[in-house]
């Protein structure tokens, strides 16, 4: 595991999407996992830049995400169909049809959680996976449990992190309670993983992961030590509590 500490969250940002960018200039097709939420917006800025600025291709790239509420539908403003679309789709040159959501509106969630994995399998896999890391320590939607799934399927949401996201929405009593997910397995096949954290509110669960580096799945991202390609990309805040 690598870890990279930026100044702020801006050079965060600027470094993550300069990984992006290496590995699109490396493998034009490259199929991409992506997170949804604050953190990742400042990289997919930047992703959009270099689009602009600097010829930055995305026509024969494949996107997968790691998660969606159940109940949302892609027109919902707090869907996270709608907020990719919104943020990166929309903005650079990459196919709708090459960019995968998991359907929170599917009858059979489980089901199609399952056809979610045969999905990435035959599209190649997943090449780079950015993830970010919630303040319990989950990924993508896998909440601290007694065990974690290894594939894509239907999750209840932890209190806390239906309070931590309860900022996107008008009431809390709107936040879903439930979501599809990528399972821990699914997320490990990614060939190359970036987690990253930012702010002082990230500061406790980046402390503990790294501080005595060991496996539980109280903290789930801590499965990510397991990983032999996994970049952790930090601003001094979010870093502040990890012993020097």
């Amino acid at each position: 595991m690598k870890v990279i500490i930026k100044e702020n969250y801006d050079e965060l940002s600027k470094e993550a999407a300069k990984m992006v960018e290496k590995q699109l200039r490396g493998k034009k097709n490259s199929v991409l996992g992506l997170a949804t939420g604050a953190t990742p917006l400042g990289t997919y800025k930047e992703l959009v830049r270099l689009f602009k600025d600097e010829d930055l291709s995305f026509k024969d790239v494949s996107s997968f995400n790691l998660d969606e509420y159940i109940g949302l539908d892609e027109n919902n403003e707090n869907s996270y169909r709608y907020f990719m679309s919104e943020n990166l789709f929309k903005l650079i040159d990459i196919k709708k049809e090459n960019t995968y959501v998991p359907n929170g509106m599917a009858n059979n969630p489980i089901e199609a959680g399952m056809e979610y994995d045969r999905t990435i399998l035959e599209n190649g896999g997943i090449d780079l996976q950015i993830l970010g890391i919630g303040s319990n320590g989950h990924i993508a939607f896998n909440e601290p449990a007694k065990s974690l799934s290894l594939g894509t399927t239907l999750v209840r949401l932890a209190k806390a992190t239906i309070q931590d996201n309860a900022r996107f929405f008008d009431n809390i009593k709107d936040v879903p309670t439930e979501a599809i997910t990528m399972g821990i397995g699914s997320i490990m096949r990614a060939r190359k993983i970036i987690l990253l954290a930012s702010g002082k509110n990230k500061a406790d669960i980046i402390g503990k992961l790294l501080n005595s580096p060991s496996i539980t799945t109280n903290i789930p991202a801590s499965l990510l030590l397991l990983h032999p390609n996994v970049t952790i990309i930090c601003d001094k805040d979010a870093y502040s509590r990890v012993n020097k």
